[in-house]
């Protein structure tokens, strides 16, 4: 295969602008000069058109002023003098019949110019015709006197005329319409580049926006200035792209914070272990059970992962399932449940199954029980009851309640009544609950009647 398509190829994408600057010039020049082509061959065609016809008329009116020294009455035809004919004899032929009784001087009867005279003649009509002797000449017939039955008219008249000065006229056209393209394109390129520079401004304006922002992180927004619409709609939709983009991050973070809170507890727990352990010797059992104390929390751990992360994955409804209500909370507070002046009871009818997951039953259920208990008196009760729509899960301790104040943002992350309470926490797990409740088509509500203490209802699927 010949490599010339190839070069061919490659030099026209070395070509090819790389701007959106140079795209739009070069597309606009192409457009330009090909509607300047269109223009050009037009216009010449219609000058030469209307030259030529200009050579026929002054043609017609010299014929005319020559038929009126022609005299057709007498036979045989002749012509009349007059004073001044010599002018009138320039490139004229005149013929009776086949009878040549005029002709120049310059074109003797076997001449190419006036054998072409004697063919329009022959015709006896009105016609023209070129021919070339050493310039194009243009001869055009005009009979004189009336038809004769058989014989043609008395008498033709044919004038010729030299096209040269037309061709240089319309040749000079030519040129001064190709340079008036060139000058046209020239400016339609320059003016273009202005133009679309101009237009792009804005966008230049724009990226250097989104340089700025990516790297101070502004909350700026490109929808707002003054720009034209199509810009306009792109801000809004770049705008709705960085919301979407903050939406995850935060997500994220809120997912990151979400771990770290949940796996607080059972990391507390391994150290506690580890370091029980460590104080002084132990025996078998001891060891055995503070391995199995330290994989339970391992295990622990690892639901509190795959939960958490399974919910943050889905973004929607989660996977169904069915649970042992009564015995999700029993492990649970048995795991929860610390030796002291806190106790925590379970309490319900046995045999009561939720629609959701075990592990995701005890991850809703398990932040509202570490609250209880870090804020109880003496007791928390966990009291399950069966409704129509599922069973209900209360969760209720002997504390101080949530000031009335702060009921509003009980829910929201990161929000604590009283941060300086000396009780550890990040405000995460109540808003935990309630979105993995929700996203298994529960809800976690807070009972504000309830005094003294705090009462929150977990509101779970029928199994």
């Amino acid at each position: 295969m010949s490599p010339l398509p190839h070069l061919l190829a490659a030099l026209a994408g070395r070509c090819r602008p790389r701007t959106l600057r140079g795209r739009l010039s070069l597309i606009a020049l192409t457009t330009a000069a090909l509607v300047m082509v269109v223009l050009t061959v037009v216009f010449n065609t219609i000058v030469r058109h209307r030259l030529q016809q200009q050579a026929d008329n002054e043609l017609s009116a010299r014929a005319g002023a020559v038929a009126a020294t022609v005299d057709t009455r007498h036979h045989p035809v002749r012509v009349l003098e007059t004073p001044g004919d010599a002018a009138l004899d320039t490139n004229v032929w005149i013929f009776a019949g086949a009878r040549l009784l005029e002709h120049p001087a310059s074109a003797p009867a076997g001449d190419t110019v006036t054998r072409t005279a004697a063919g329009l003649a022959a015709h006896g009509d009105t016609r023209c015709a070129e021919v070339t002797a050493g310039d194009r000449i243009r001869l055009c017939a005009q009979p004189v006197g009336g038809v004769r039955p058989g014989t043609g008219p008395a008498a033709v008249v044919v004038t010729a005329m030299d096209l040269a000065p037309y061709r240089a006229s319309a040749d000079t056209l030519l040129i001064a319409s190709l340079a008036l393209d060139a000058s046209v394109l020239a400016c339609t390129y320059v003016l273009t580049r202005l133009a679309v520079g101009r237009a792009l401004r804005p966008v230049r304006t724009m990226t250097e926006q989104a340089t700025r922002w990516s790297v101070v992180a502004s909350e700026q927004r490109f929808g707002a200035g003054d720009r034209p619409a199509e810009l306009t709609r792109l801000g809004a939709s770049l705008d709705e792209l960085l919301d979407r983009i903050r939406a995850v991050l935060r997500h994220e973070q809120q997912l990151t914070r979400e771990l770290s809170h949940e796996l607080r507890n059972p990391l507390a727990r391994i150290t506690a272990e580890l370091d029980w352990w460590q104080a002084r010797p132990r025996s078998t059992a001891e060891t055995r059970a503070t391995h199995a104390s330290i994989a339970d929390a391992a295990t622990s751990m690892r639901t509190i992962c795959e939960t958490v992360l399974d919910d943050a994955r889905a973004g929607a409804d989660t996977v169904p399932g069915t649970a042992d209500v009564m015995a999700v909370l029993r492990r649970l507070a048995a795991r929860l449940d610390t030796p002291g002046k806190t106790t925590c009871t379970v309490s319900g009818p046995d045999a009561l199954v939720a629609g959701v997951p075990a592990a995701l039953l005890e991850r809703i259920v398990a932040p509202l029980v570490d609250n209880a208990l870090r804020y109880a008196r003496s007791r928390v009760a966990i009291r399950v009851s069966p409704q129509p729509d599922g069973p209900r899960v209360a969760v209720v301790d002997d504390g101080p309640g949530v000031p009335a104040a702060f009921t509003a943002h009980l829910f929201q992350p990161g929000r604590r009544a009283d941060p300086g309470d000396g009780h550890g926490g990040a405000g995460l797990g109540l808003p935990l609950a309630r979105r993995l409740a929700r996203s298994a088509g529960g809800d976690v509500t807070h009972d504000a009647e309830h005094t003294p203490g705090a009462r929150f209802v977990v509101g779970l699927p029928a199994g």
